[in-house]
């Protein structure tokens, strides 16, 4: 963090995207981090849009820092030193705060409060609390107490208000901007952060959003409650503004943030233009979406994705038993379609990633353990990612639960889509986390690592750029245990940074820990790698690898109604398929699917509207942690 230029009066913001506590109440924090912040983007470039036009006049320029906490250490008496030499002219935004991520946030603004620094909150948790329940919850009021004021809602219409407040030193407690959303078709500064934020993550990677907001009603989802269930879209100009901007200064790898961008209105304009930019201005690019489960009836789309550079797509799957899909008021998802989406994926070449979703109402461990058998021998997913059903404050499922009494976690730090927050009606809490931590070993067997492997060496996926990604998805809870979207490269730690309420350790006790993690994880790192290696080596020298078939890749057929476990392996998933069939027109045993394909290769499956597909974290996932 450079210091503030030399002049007389400068107001200075600092943005700062905070992190979370591991278990043992320390910064979760790496030398390289996933993916920047697109919610850190985007209020970066609306505070420097601000400082360009002298938004507090020519008298009073503004200079804008933004710090990343999951790769950058965040001193925030330092930050109250540098703003009392500048005379008390300053604000610390805390953005994109999610749920987890709270109690990180207020023990950052807690000194700079102290040292009497202006602070803002802003992001989902504190969104979601103000548009889903009647009174701000204690947690919130404990922050406004310390004098830390609270912004909800979207930043590109109302954080100029609070900038000229705070410049007044008159900050108001609540900005609430939940009631109107900011139409950002074609705003003056898009979501960009310098090259240097990049530099700290993994791969040549940046993200931003072209759309906000759904119109469907999944329970578990924050984004609709948040972003509203009203569609917006940048348009096809400011999308490519984006990524001239990124690709000028040597970025070139994008995840589109989007819940779903196969449900963006926009799509076809927007692949459109990046096509363009790729085929006819000749510009290296490459992205990840996420997209639903329907996408593949979509004209056009798939082979379109592939056209505009698309390596990589995740798919909210998040259950294959179709009454927990109903029971989430996730209607949207057929399991009869999902065989025929990831092999339209599977045609064109392209990784598939998946969200599974562990604890709706009709799980057991038993039957956990039994579906995650079914997607390996059945559905051709590269990756499959596991989430524990949570909560989530802006949540519909948060809300009922909040308003019926029943008891769910109070501490914050623990609704990270990886702790169990509430009780179940099936299994112990003991038994759910136990599932959760089994589930990546089950699915991510050596045997089907390489079975993985093999499908896509056969789909003519490269399986070289496949490895890493698989790499990281298998071993990030085993050898870190976090989730592989929160893992880095080399964790840092620092013993003076715990969480407050725990004490500092001893230096002998915490360095001899630290030291021994990180030897313990080397080795551990080491082994697996090579033991990745090692299968890809082997698939490539096989003459026949190419040739490679199971049941997964086989095409779409009528008889897989009543073979596959997919669609008989329950009453309801029975009950899902005759009720596709009959909307379909079919009668009895129908196909659960149609048209042909070889070796993966799926062809024509009929094209109608889709749905539309939401992420369990407060904020969209990060899904490509490496380059593509």
């Amino acid at each position: 963090m450079s210091r503030p230029s030399a002049t007389t009066k400068r107001f200075q913001i600092f943005l700062i995207k905070p992190s979370h506590y591991d278990a043992d109440g320390y910064v979760v924090q790496w030398l390289r981090s996933t993916m920047p912040s697109n919610s850190l983007a985007a209020v970066f470039s609306l505070a420097k849009g601000a400082a360009e036009r002298e938004l507090l006049g020519p008298d009073l320029p503004i200079d804008v820092y933004a710090i990343d906490e999951t790769n950058t250490r965040v001193r925030p008496r330092d930050i109250a030193r540098l703003i009392e030499k500048n005379g008390g002219l300053g604000l610390v935004g805390i953005v994109g705060v999610q749920s987890n991520e709270f109690p990180r946030a207020v023990d950052i603004a807690r000194p700079l409060r102290e040292a009497g620094v202006q602070v803002l909150i802003g992001g989902f948790h504190v969104s979601g609390c103000l548009a889903m329940l009647s009174e701000i919850p204690a947690d919130i009021k404990a922050a406004q107490e310390l004098g830390i004021s609270i912004y909800a809602g979207e930043a590109e219409e109302g954080f100029e208000e609070a900038i000229v407040d705070a410049a007044r030193g008159e900050l108001r407690p609540l900005y609430d901007h939940m009631k109107h959303l900011p139409d950002i078709g074609d705003i003056a500064s898009p979501p960009f952060l310098p090259v240097d934020f990049v530099r700290r993550t993994i791969g040549n990677v940046t993200s931003f959003d072209a759309g906000r907001g759904c119109p469907f009603q999944c329970s578990f989802c924050t984004i609709i409650n948040v972003q509203g269930r009203k569609s917006r879209y940048r348009s096809a100009d400011s999308v490519e503004q984006i990524i001239r901007m990124n690709y000028a200064q040597g970025v070139n790898r994008f995840f589109i943030t989007d819940d779903n961008f196969a449900r963006n209105k926009d799509w076809e304009a927007i692949y459109d233009r990046i096509i363009k930019l790729r085929e006819v201005d000749g510009l290296n690019l490459g992205f990840c979406v996420q997209v639903d489960t329907l996408c593949h009836k979509i004209p056009n789309f798939i082979d379109k994705s592939r056209r505009a550079g698309v390596t990589r797509v995740f798919i909210g799957l998040e259950n294959i038993n179709p009454a927990n899909l109903i029971a989430a008021k996730k209607r949207q998802n057929k399991i009869t379609e999902y065989r025929k989406m990831l092999l339209e994926w599977k045609r064109v070449g392209i990784i598939t990633y998946a969200g599974y979703i562990l604890g709706f109402p009709n799980d057991t461990p038993e039957s956990i353990r039994h579906d995650l058998e079914i997607i390996k021998k059945e559905l051709p997913l590269d990756m499959l990612e596991f989430f524990v059903l949570t909560p989530l404050p802006g949540s519909e499922d948060h809300k009922v639960l909040h308003e019926k009494g029943v008891w769910m976690d109070p501490d914050m730090n623990k609704y990270d889509v990886e702790h169990v927050v509430t009780a179940h009606a099936k299994m112990t809490a003991a038994e759910w986390e136990g599932v959760y931590q089994t589930a990546w070993g089950i699915y991510y067997t050596d045997d089907h690592l390489e079975t993985i492997l093999r499908r896509a060496y056969a789909s003519g996926i490269n399986i070289r750029s496949l490895m890493p990604v698989l790499f990281w998805f298998s071993s990030a809870v085993p050898i870190e245990k976090l989730h592989p979207l929160q893992w880095g490269i080399f964790r840092l730690k620092y013993r003076r940074e715990r969480r407050s309420g725990l004490p500092l350790e001893s230096p002998i006790v915490f360095y001899g820990r630290y030291a021994a993690d990180i030897a313990r994880k080397t080795v551990l790192i080491a082994r697996r790698w090579w033991h990745l290696k090692s299968i890809v080596r082997r698939i490539e020298a096989d003459p026949n690898a190419k040739l490679y078939m199971d049941g997964s890749l086989t095409p779409v057929a009528e008889e897989d109604a009543d073979h596959m476990e997919l669609y008989t392996q329950n009453d309801a998933a029975r009950v899902a398929v005759e009720r596709e069939h009959r909307v379909a027109g079919h009668r009895g045993h129908g196909a659960v699917g149609n048209g042909a394909a070889t070796n993966g290769h799926h062809h024509g499956n009929g094209h109608d509207a889709g749905h539309h597909d939401h992420p369990t974290h407060d904020e969209a996932r990060p899904v490509a942690p490496l380059p593509a």
